[in-house]
C-alpha cells in the first residue's frame, strides 16, 4: 500500500446555490506529484483552496499525516494559518505576490511562521539557485516584474515555509512556452527534493507528462482517474484535454 500523506475524503463545497464540489476523494501518496485536470468551473481550485483552509463551510474529510508514523490529523475547518504550520503551502491561482514589497521581502514573508533565522537565509539562497532571475532583481518590486517572474515568486514564496506538501494553482497560466517548460521543470526539481506536491492545472499535457497520478474533475466531480502516463494515453481524455 502506498504510504499516504494526505487524504481527501467526500468532499463538498458551495458557494451559496451552487454545488461547486461533490463528493470528491482524492489520496495523495507521500513523495508523490498528483494532478487535478479539469475545464473552468470544475472544481479543482475548490478543492486545493479547501485543503489550504480558504473555503468557508467545506464539509467532508482532509486528513494529513504529516510524517510516516505520525498520528493523522483532521484538517478540514482549520485556519490558513494553521495549515502552513502543519507543512502545507499553496502558491495560488494569479500569483497574489503583494506588489509593493521587493521580491526579497516577498520570500521573506514566506517564512512568517518560522523564527530559525539561518535557516531561513538558507532557504531564500535555495530560492534564488531554483529561481536565478529572482536573485537578480531581489531588490526590485514585485509588482514590476513579468508575468513569470511573478510565478516564480509565487512558488519560492510557498517553498520558504520549509512545507512537505506544496499546492501549486495553475501555475503556468498566461506563461509563454519556453516558461511554461521552466516551471514545469522547477515542479519535478521541488518534487525530487523530498517535496510532495498537488498541482492544479489546466495545460493537461505537461501536468500529466511530470504527474505520478491524475485525477480528471467534471463539474465538480471525479469521473476519471490513473496514473499521469495512462491519461495521456487515454482516448477520453485526449479528446477533452489534449487536443485529439
Amino acid at each position: 500500500m502506498p504510504d499516504i500523506m494526505l487524504e481527501i475524503k467526500n468532499l463538498h463545497v458551495h458557494y451559496g446555490g451552487i454545488h461547486a464540489v461533490k463528493g470528491v476523494s482524492l489520496s495523495i501518496p507521500r513523495g508523490s506529484i498528483v494532478t487535478l485536470i479539469g475545464a473552468n468551473g470544475a472544481g479543482k481550485s475548490s478543492v486545493i483552496r479547501s485543503v489550504a483552509g480558504l473555503v468557508k463551510g467545506a464539509s467532508g474529510e482532509v486528513i494529513l499525516t504529516r510524517r510516516a508514523g505520525d498520528a493523522p490529523l483532521s484538517l478540514l475547518g482549520q485556519q490558513p494559518e494553521d495549515m502552513v504550520r502543519h507543512g502545507i503551502a499553496l502558491s495560488p491561482e494569479g500569483r497574489r505576490i503583494l506588489p509593493h514589497l521587493t521580491v526579497a521581502e516577498n520570500l521573506t514573508l514566506g517564512a512568517w511562521c518560522r523564527e530559525d533565522k539561518d535557516g531561513i537565509a538558507r532557504d531564500m539562497e535555495r530560492v534564488y539557485q531554483l529561481f536565478p532571475r529572482l536573485a537578480e532583481r531581489s531588490w526590485q518590486k514585485g509588482g514590476t516584474l513579468s508575468g513569470g517572474e511573478q510565478q516564480m515568486l509565487a512558488v519560492g514564496r510557498a517553498l520558504m515555509s520549509q512545507p512537505d506538501l506544496v499546492m501549486l494553482d495553475e501555475p503556468s497560466l498566461g506563461l509563454a512556452p519556453l516558461l511554461v517548460r521552466d516551471i514545469f521543470g522547477i515542479i519535478n526539481r521541488i518534487n525530487a527534493e523530498g517535496r510532495t506536491v498537488l498541482l492544479v492545472e489546466q495545460n493537461a499535457y505537461a501536468a500529466l507528462s511530470i504527474a505520478d497520478y491524475a485525477y480528471i474533475l467534471e463539474v465538480g466531480s471525479v469521473v476519471l482517474e490513473g496514473p499521469g502516463k495512462d491519461m495521456l494515453a487515454n482516448p477520453k481524455v485526449k479528446e477533452a484535454y489534449l487536443g485529439g
